[in-house]
């Protein structure tokens, strides 16, 4: 999207997201924040009036871009049997192959308030009962959902315990499990 067209909430978003990428979430300063969005640190503080204000966007935005995208997912599946379940193994796959960091952000929130992880426990536990509700078995559902927040909270901390391709192999052994053998269409092999 490019810069001129963005509200300037989603400016001021978007420069927080990329600078606390660039220096750490700990660094992050509603002045450089207000300087890579083009506005005045009172301007910012017009649309974020405190940095917890700022950072609480940040986790509500990444949230909600998630959610998007996964809303995508299960309806091109006709909302059918176990959609919910393959459309966050496709998202997450998705996400996971652009080779992007977890958001930034969502550090940058919570080294600054624990308490901002309070939208992902919501989204999270709302996620689940959809993703059970909809699977034909419930119990492999939340396996799938731990096995991905697993993953999710392992390239978010930079933990490195497994190569891109056993990720990937994890990921579409995943997926494997609720399609039938003959839905299934062979997903390139990804190397490191």
């Amino acid at each position: 999207m490019a810069s001129d067209t963005l509200s300037t909430k989603d400016k001021i978003l978007q420069a927080a997201a990329e600078i606390a990428k660039e220096v750490g979430p700990v660094h992050l300063s509603l002045d450089a924040v207000a300087r890579r969005a083009g506005l005045s640190k009172g301007g910012l503080l017009y649309t974020f009036p405190t940095k917890a204000k700022l950072l609480e966007a940040l986790v509500e935005q990444h949230v909600s871009e998630f959610d998007e995208s996964l809303r995508k997912e299960e309806a091109a599946r006709n909302h059918g049997p176990n959609s919910v379940v393959l459309a966050c193994i496709a998202v997450y796959r998705a996400e996971f192959l652009c080779n992007e960091p977890e958001p930034s952000g969502i550090l940058a929130a919570i080294a600054n308030d624990p308490g901002f992880l309070e939208p992902i426990r919501r989204y999270n536990k709302q996620l689940l009962q959809r993703m059970r509700e909809n699977a034909e078995d419930p119990t492999l559902a939340m396996m799938v959902f731990l096995t991905i927040e697993g993953l999710r909270s392992l390239k978010l901390f930079e933990m490195g315990l497994l190569s891109k391709d056993e990720q990937i192999a994890a990921i579409d052994r995943l997926k494997n499990l609720f399609e039938p053998a003959d839905a299934q269409t062979a997903d390139v092999p990804v190397t490191a």
